[in-house]
């Protein structure tokens, strides 16, 4: 058995950080500025700015004509490296000797270490900080090189040794307060989702506890019918009997079960609210009430008129109270965010489904602020959807009614809003006179 020899392990850890340091400072991509947030005129002022130095000092750096073309040529390397920082980076250290030891080039090298500190700055916008290090400890040493050699005053290089280093520390502030509003914009979007998701989860719930007594009060006439059938009948048979036990029992083991799911959609401060932890239960409402609602919307100010079209008939449960809550915050939208805007609600009962309309025209002034996140568009849009039926809400610039018997007057000056509703009604749904009938 072979032992590893001492150091075996170093020459692929060798490689790796050659491999590492190639990768940094020889990239093959470019390095494009990354795009900054506010006013779309002040997007473009960092390159602008660069720019404008890179000019500054192709011109006034150089003032031996002989040396003019090859500072102009140092001087864009500041503007390519907007798109490659260390690429112009390399390039600028080169250069750098030649315009300090060389006349009549070295009239330009205050200008060269200071577009050469240009280059580190956007150096360290776009790269890890170990790369930020290797450029600015390489750059320090050749200008202590160039000190030590006598090209360089050691006054002129603690300027730049100090320039250095304030080029560091602004783009580590400028890179992290990058990081830090990446940071906030993530985590208000996966807020903003979460809102969402939660306020879906929220409308849901309480539309599954309206549907709860729909379903509820159905289930209780089966069991009631159920329970009474066989008295009705002179020596009912056996299996009748049995089979109508059965469906009673099933009506009930449903109603528990409704119940204890009623139970999980309930919320704390409802239950908090009722005394002795009871629930208060009211009568849903059905199309029935319209006019009560219609009444209300009007004592409170809104100037709303209603049309109804068809053969008005008693619908499914859940149809009806879906319809009712529609127009219900429709119109509740309007007195919030339409103030002194004139409203119309339109009917239209037709064989196999049931069609609403609620249009409204501009606001007659300004609209209070609305505390909180609303939930009335997508609560709408969440009862059509039960049942399978369509929705759609926006503003209109010109409304027209549906047609009507009779011609009403409806707001059709731009800038209303209008929610329309499609929801089907089954054709073999028992209607509630047919319920009472047996």
């Amino acid at each position: 058995m072979t032992s590893a020899s001492p150091g075996t392990g170093t020459v692929p850890a060798a490689r790796r950080t050659l491999g590492t340091v190639r990768r940094d400072l020889f990239p093959s991509a470019p390095q494009p500025m990354p795009p900054m947030s506010g006013p779309r005129a002040l997007r473009r002022l960092p390159h602008l700015a660069v720019a404008a130095l890179a000019a500054l000092a192709a011109y006034f750096g150089t003032e031996d004509m002989r040396a003019r073309p090859l500072g102009m040529l140092h001087a864009a390397l500041l503007v390519a490296g907007l798109r490659r920082p260390l690429p112009a980076w390399w390039l600028s250290l080169v250069m750098l000797p030649l315009f300090s030891l060389h006349q009549p080039y070295s009239s330009y090298g205050g200008w060269a270490w200071a577009v050469h500190a240009g280059l580190l700055f956007l150096i360290a916008l776009r790269n890890p900080p170990r790369v930020l290090a290797w450029t600015t400890l390489t750059s320090a040493a050749l200008l202590l090189a160039l000190q030590t050699y006598g090209a360089v005053p050691w006054r002129f290089t603690g300027i730049m040794l100090a320039l250095f280093a304030l080029v560091v520390a602004a783009a580590a502030g400028v890179r992290g307060t990058r990081e830090v509003r990446a940071r906030l914009a993530e985590q208000e979007s996966a807020l903003a989702q979460e809102r969402a998701r939660r306020t879906v989860l929220e409308e849901r719930a309480r539309i599954a506890r309206e549907l709860h007594d729909v379903v509820a009060h159905h289930m209780s006439v089966i069991s009631i019918q159920a329970e009474a059938a066989p008295y009705r009948v002179a020596d009912p048979p056996p299996a009748l009997v049995t089979a109508l036990a059965d469906i009673r029992a099933g009506a009930l083991e449903g109603l528990t079960e409704l119940r204890r799911l009623l139970g999980v959609l309930r919320s704390e401060d409802a239950t908090e609210a009722a005394p002795e932890g009871r629930i208060p239960e009211a009568p849903q409402p059905t199309l029935e009430r319209l006019d009560d609602l219609l009444a209300g919307v009007r004592a409170a100010g809104l100037d709303v008129t209603a049309v109804v079209s068809g053969e008005r008939r008693p619908l499914p449960g859940g149809v009806e109270l879906a319809a009712y809550r529609i127009v219900q915050e429709a119109l509740s939208n309007v007195l919030r965010h339409a103030p002194g805007a004139a409203a119309h609600v339109e009917l239209e009962f037709a064989p196999s489904a049931l069609r609403l309309r609620v249009l409204n025209g501009p606001a007659r002034r300004p609209a209070p602020p609305s505390p909180g996140v609303g939930h009335g568009i997508l609560g709408m849009r969440e009862r059509a959807a039960t049942l399978g039926g369509e929705f759609s809400a926006g503003p209109t610039p010109m409304s027209t009614p549906m047609s009507t018997p009779t011609p009403t007057p409806t707001p059709t000056t731009g800038g209303g809003y209008e929610v329309t509703a499609l929801l089907p009604v089954p054709a073999a749904a028992p209607t509630a006179d047919r319920e009472r009938a047996v």
